[in-house]
């Protein structure tokens, strides 16, 4: 196969999630070697990103669902990272818990606990802890009412006051070798400040958000963090992970297959 051609349809097959190094060379039938530099040659092109260990297609921007759209989808999935989440909280523990549904289904995880400190930008989960024994503070700043979180100047300014031993974020997407996909600059900023105040880092996805790059904006995730999702091995989203340096992968499924 011609080169052009070749490279016409390996965009294709980036475009339709084939989007690791090994999987193209299986496929195309041809050296890593000769792969990356197809890959390169794509991407300075703009038609593919690269990402380690393979690519992800250029995607627009995506409407932003609605925080009515968000608290109906995948619920039991976000419940079951929620459940997975809260097993790595301990007593003493001060944590951050971000914007989000998946965030807010960790919250209810630990309505019961006791001698554990959460502060947040999540209003939802706010409204979950408030009556608890968990004590609760509100980082302040403008409010998003697609996710109910406060972002901003003041919500970094309240950021720079706390650390934490543990933070637990959301994201829109979530790309290897790029970080967490957000919908706005500051949210993706908001994000880098917690990361930076946060001892330990977690990212709660569910598994249609792997390699998901439907937003504009990112954040660098440059310290060792854990991945918690409900896409089990074998998932074509979850493998890109696996093997990333620096990355720990925990699978949560749904309550109906723990059984």
């Amino acid at each position: 196969m011609k080169v052009t051609r070749r490279r016409e349809a390996m965009v294709q097959a980036v475009l339709s999630g084939m989007t690791e190094v090994t999987a193209l060379c299986d496929h195309f039938g041809i050296s890593e070697v000769t792969v990356r530099r197809d890959l390169r040659a794509l991407a300075d092109e703009g038609l593919i990103l690269r990402t380690y260990g393979g690519a992800a297609s250029v995607s627009t921007h995506a409407p932003e669902e609605s925080l009515e759209q968000r608290s109906h989808s995948f619920q039991a999935e976000k419940d079951a990272i929620g459940q997975a989440a809260a097993a790595h909280v301990a007593e003493g523990d001060t944590l951050f818990l971000d914007g989000g549904t998946t965030t807010a289904a960790l919250a209810k995880a630990l309505v019961a606990r006791q001698g554990i400190k959460v502060v947040t930008n999540n209003l939802l989960v706010v409204q979950t802890l408030a009556g608890s024994q968990v004590g609760v503070t509100l980082i302040g700043g403008d409010v998003r009412p697609s996710s109910m979180s406060t972002f901003g100047p003041i919500a970094q300014l309240g950021l720079s006051r706390f650390t934490f031993d543990k933070a637990f974020l959301g994201a829109d997407g979530v790309v290897p070798g790029r970080g967490l996909c957000e919908a706005t600059v500051e949210q993706a900023y908001l994000k880098e400040c917690i990361i930076r105040q946060a001892a330990t880092v977690y990212v709660l996805v569910t598994g249609d958000k792997l390699n998901r790059d439907s937003q504009q904006h990112w954040t660098p995730v440059e310290k060792a963090w854990t991945l918690i999702t409900d896409a089990m091995p074998g998932h074509a989203g979850r493998h890109a992970f696996e093997n990333l340096p620096g990355v720990r992968v925990e699978s949560a499924p749904p309550v109906a297959l723990q059984r």
